[in-house]
């Protein structure tokens, strides 16, 4: 660990956090509030030899600060901090470990587990133990990079909330066998760059990209043991820096460029991002960055043992955002990836963690209030995964406007409900209405639910219809993990099976379950290769599966092409018809034009549901009646310059054929099939029911009706 430390530094400044490189040289500051010195670390470019070590004389507050002339971007470094190593009262600096900074843009090498990446020694009898062991042949460097970046050639497509379609997709999974993508270029930014991806996904009709993590992250000890690694990406090392893996050279300059090509077919993205925890762990893991920089600051402690993390995440440690310092690094992550990365929004993982006061979940808390009061950030598209696993950790419909959240209950719901579960009438019908009984709040709208039937956290949508049980053997966990609460339904056999009975059925169970995401009020969710057929093989936990299991088969998108021409078919209705993306609330009153109510919920028989019809638990069958005359101004889009038309949906969850006796349309002579799921494939209509006219409703099955245009 010897090395120059002789190098010219003056104090430099305290703002902005990180390295600013300038004409003359490079500025460093890192907040640090308990340590008693910090000390900048440079490394040759192959980041294997530390060149010199700087101690930052400046001190501002809690901020280390120092300006070395000379250095310019792509200088790699590291820091050691200083200070009391008490595990007792939460204190692990080390100085023997190097740390990455907080704010770094790009990191430069690979983590490597090894017992000197941890700060105490973990083979000492003696509890605690400090190890003195330099960590820096492990440890990824942190690199200067330039902070003036090129404007991006493309505006973004800042889409309405109601007209917004969500895709979620895994960078690397989504290219890595993409047959048309560049081999060197597959599993990269620059792969979902590629013209036939553009193409594809213009063609299916999303209007929103939902990046799994992107940001550097590591795989956990236990899974390299094993020879697995983390694939989803929820382990974060910086919050700042593209991940690694996914770039040819150039991480940010890629990332941008994969964002800019997206924006030129007009299409969002949506940044999943993780601040509820780090990769360094419980109390127990390794000293890379915010452990060694100041423990106790960083961190949620354990009031009752100050050795002890708090673990809301369940991934051993959380993030103490309700200090300002914390918050402002947050906030300084989400701004960079939003200004200087063309990001357009964001997904927060565990969300609820960071609404946390100590313990208590507070929607006008600091976050929050960041948030809000930023003319950047409050301007982008937020959604929260409005959970945790700390206490009173579950939190649907708690979020501030104009926060969107996604909707476990919807998913449980219309699941349960097409399983042919009983009792579930009631529910379906607010789920597939808006969920009003949780988002109805002064300022919130339909659009405050992101409604989904599968995403990358369980069985995919072919899964859901082909096993009952969760298949995680290679996961290496004697199939212990992932949630044993699927809501799945085999429909007679469990995974692979000949028999085309049962293969017809979990074709349209697969129909029906796309149709209602997509025919909901609220934003639609899909998850990248459901609309053909991609499997797990009844793996519900994929998270550490790097592999054929979860990247996808672009094979299966010939092989189902009918499905994937059903999901474009739909997604035109929805953009066509402003009665499915509504921005206020159904109400159920009457409009005074059609005299109709905008919504009606019908029973077979084509009358008006009755309270006992509500009540009773055998119910499997509904009937939905939208009337277009009832989205007036308030509740549509100003760039929705057509109305659209009034629909009739039918549902029937239940094994046998129902006779529906159908309504009086509202501004035509006659009915027109739009869809039937009982039918492999999307057909113009051609046949015309007027009033009273009874539809033979298939067992399992969904049906779609609309006035003539």
């Amino acid at each position: 660990m010897s090395s120059r430390t002789d190098i010219e530094v003056h104090p430099g400044r305290p703002y902005p956090m990180g390295a600013l490189c300038t004409q003359g040289g490079v500025n460093f500051a890192l907040f640090s509030r308990h340590s008693e010195s910090a000390h900048l670390c440079l490394f040759d470019p192959s980041g294997t030899e530390e060149l010199a070590t700087v101690t930052l004389p400046g001190r501002t507050g809690n901020v280390w600060h120092g300006f070395v002339p000379g250095l310019k971007a792509g200088q790699l470094y590291g820091y050691r901090v200083r200070g009391p190593y008490q595990p007792r009262r939460g204190h692990r600096f080390n100085r023997a470990k190097l740390l990455i900074d907080p704010y770094t843009r790009v990191l430069h090498g690979d983590f490597r587990w090894r017992g000197e990446v941890f700060g105490y020694n973990h083979q000492s009898d003696e509890e605690w133990s400090l190890d003195p062991r330099d960590s820096a042949p492990w440890t990824p460097k942190s690199v200067v990079s330039p902070r003036d970046l090129p404007a991006l050639t493309h505006p973004k497509p800042r889409t309405p909330w109601n007209q917004t379609v969500i895709y979620e997709l895994h960078v690397k999974g989504f290219t890595r066998l993409h047959p048309q993508v560049p081999e060197n270029y597959r599993g990269t930014f620059l792969g979902l760059a590629q013209p036939p991806v553009l193409e594809y996904l213009k063609e299916l009709g999303i209007t929103a990209v939902e990046l799994l993590p992107c940001h550097a992250f590591i795989s956990e000890g236990h899974l390299v043991q094993q020879g697995l690694s983390n694939y989803w990406g929820y382990n974060p090392i910086a919050f700042f820096a593209p991940h690694l893996g996914y770039a040819l050279s150039d991480p940010v300059s890629e990332f941008r460029q994969m964002v800019d090509a997206l924006h030129g077919a007009g299409l969002e993205v949506i940044l999943d991002v993780v601040f509820n925890h780090t990769a360094e762990g419980d109390e127990r893991g390794p000293t890379l960055s915010f452990r060694g920089i100041d423990n106790s600051s960083y961190y949620l402690l354990d009031p009752a043992d100050l050795r002890r993390t708090v673990n809301f995440s369940g991934c051993g440690n959380s993030l103490d955002v309700s200090n300002p310092d914390v918050l402002r690094l947050v906030t300084d992550a989400l701004r960079f990836w939003a200004e200087d990365m063309g990001v357009d929004g964001f997904r927060f993982d565990l969300a609820a963690s960071l609404g946390r006061r100590g313990v208590a979940f507070d929607p006008h808390g600091a976050f929050f209030t960041a948030i809000h009061q930023d003319p950047i950030l409050s301007q982008v598209k937020l959604i929260a995964e409005p959970w945790d696993v700390g206490p009173e950790g579950y939190r649907l419909g708690q979020f501030p406007s104009p926060w969107s959240e996604w909707n476990d209950r919807y998913r449980e719901t219309v699941r349960g409900f097409w399983r042919g579960d009983p009792a579930k009438v009631p529910e379906f019908a607010e789920r597939i209405a808006g969920s009003s009984d949780f988002f109805r709040s002064p300022g919130r709208q339909p659009s405050a639910t992101v409604n989904y039937a599968a995403c990358h956290d369980g069985f995919t949508l072919r899964d859901l219809v082909s096993f009952e049980n969760k298949h995680n053997e290679a996961n290496l966990e004697a199939n212990r993990d992932g949630s044993h609460h699927n809501v799945s339904w085999n429909c007679g056999v469990e995974g692979d099976t000949d028999n085309q009975a049962i293969l017809e059925v979990r074709r349209r169970q697969r129909r029906n379950l796309l149709a209602t995401v997509l025919l909901s009020q609220g934003v639609p969710m899909l998850m990248a290769g459901d609309e053909f057929g991609r499997t797990q093989q009844g793996n519900n936990n994929g998270y550490c599966q790097d592999n054929a299991l979860s990247w996808i088969d672009w094979k299966m998108r010939e092989e189902e092409a009918d499905l994937v021409q059903f999901v474009r078919f739909l997604g035109h209705i929805r953009r066509q018809n402003p009665v499915f993306r509504r921005t206020g609330f159904l109400e159920g009153v009457v409009h005074p034009v059609s005299s109709l109510k905008d919504v009606t919920w019908l029973s077979q028989e084509g009358s008006e549901m009755t309270e006992s019809d509500w009540r009773d638990p055998r119910r499997q069958c509904l009937g939905v009646l939208l009337d277009r005359t009832g989205v007036d101004v308030r509740h549509r889009d100003p760039s929705d310059r057509h109305p659209g038309g009034s629909f009739l949906l039918l549902f029937n969850a239940s094994a046998a054929d129902v006779e529906f006796t159908l309504p009086a349309p509202i501004s035509a002579d006659r009915w027109e099939v739009a869809v039937d799921t009982r039918q492999e494939t999307v057909s113009v209509p051609t046949d015309g029911y007027r009033t009273g006219h009874v539809y033979s409703l298939a067992p399992h099955s969904l049906v779609l009706l609309g006035e003539p245009r």
